[in-house]
């Protein structure tokens, strides 16, 4: 009935959270767990072969003689799923309610349109500090408007939610096969073919500031200005696809967040004449000056960047 799709690379401190957390799963069907251990230098793949030799029948781990990559990684995964839905939880993630996959599949059973159901999640800054604080997009459970997926980012659905037909993915469109993240393309595109259903219930653990995660190398200093303009041109791409893949249904939306992507990309390029483009009227001052800092501390001091976000997430 599930494929639990877990991508994973030198995790070594957090993978048996994850394991364990998949196994301690109670459902009325059969469900299966992939592991894309993809070439790690640590004990990470050492400790997925020895579960996968305990649980044979449960675990089937997946991997290269190279390193692929996390849209590689993840794309293998899909393909060789077996299952009619698919979970996701990367290996530095855990769930943390063992009825998690059944309330999701009871969900899903009943509702053939629902084409992605995700959850609220716990935030804990890695390895395990507490910070208080949720992933909550809504208080109470609901549909959510394909809209504020487009408008929350990649982060509005917490990682270790995810849940959907694997049909959808058997064949993803090219925006997001050539989109620089993948989260927030998979959203929106899987939102698209139907509707997406968050459930009111905190079932799963986001691990922020992993060492070696790809926010963390986004953050390397020295790299950081490079890295921002390349993923923002990336991200403004693939809203084009989507854009265009949708034959402009959510033009208004879409076009809202390319515009602060595009300020922030004169930002990054020091283009100061083309940032007072009437485009950007609608932008207040105080925006403007929030987003002139936001670039000027990730790109010259990414760790006060740093650690004022995990000051905010535990305060």
């Amino acid at each position: 009935m599930v494929s639990v799709n877990c991508i994973t690379y030198n995790h070594e401190q957090y993978i048996k959270d994850a394991l364990e957390s998949f196994l301690m799963q109670k459902t009325n069907f059969n469900f299966e767990i992939l592991i894309g251990e993809d070439c790690s230098t640590d004990n990470t793949r050492k400790i997925v072969e020895d579960y996968a030799n305990r649980y044979p029948d449960k675990i089937r781990v997946i991997t290269s003689d190279q390193n692929v990559g996390g849209r590689e990684n993840s794309l293998r995964l899909q393909k060789n799923s077996l299952g009619k839905y698919i979970a996701i939880c990367e290996g530095d993630d855990y769930w943390t309610d063992p009825n998690k996959l059944q309330k999701q599949v009871d969900y899903m059973e009943r509702n053939a349109n629902c084409s992605l159901c995700f959850h609220a999640a716990e935030i804990v800054i890695a390895p395990n500090k507490a910070t208080g604080r949720l992933i909550l997009p809504y208080k109470i459970n609901s549909t959510s408007p394909i809209e504020d997926l487009i408008s929350g980012g990649g982060g509005f659905c917490p990682t270790p939610s995810l849940f959907f037909p694997k049909r959808l993915m058997d064949s993803p469109p090219d925006f997001y096969l050539t989109a620089p993240i993948g989260d927030y393309p998979m959203q929106l595109y899987l939102a698209s073919q139907g509707y997406a259903y968050y459930m009111n219930e905190n079932m799963a653990v986001y691990r922020s500031c992993v060492e070696g995660s790809w926010t963390n190398r986004l953050n390397d200093e020295g790299k950081v200005r490079g890295n921002l303009i390349r993923v923002n041109e990336g991200v403004i791409n693939l809203l084009t696809g989507f854009n265009t893949y949708t034959n402009n249904k959510y033009s208004n939306v879409v076009d809202k967040v390319k515009q602060k992507l595009e300020f922030e990309l004169l930002v990054l390029k020091r283009k100061t004449d083309e940032q007072k483009n009437e485009r950007y009227n609608d932008f207040s001052h105080w925006v403007k000056f929030k987003i002139r800092l936001k670039m000027l501390l990730r790109c010259y001091f990414p760790g006060v960047f740093l650690k004022l976000v995990n000051s905010y997430y535990i305060n």
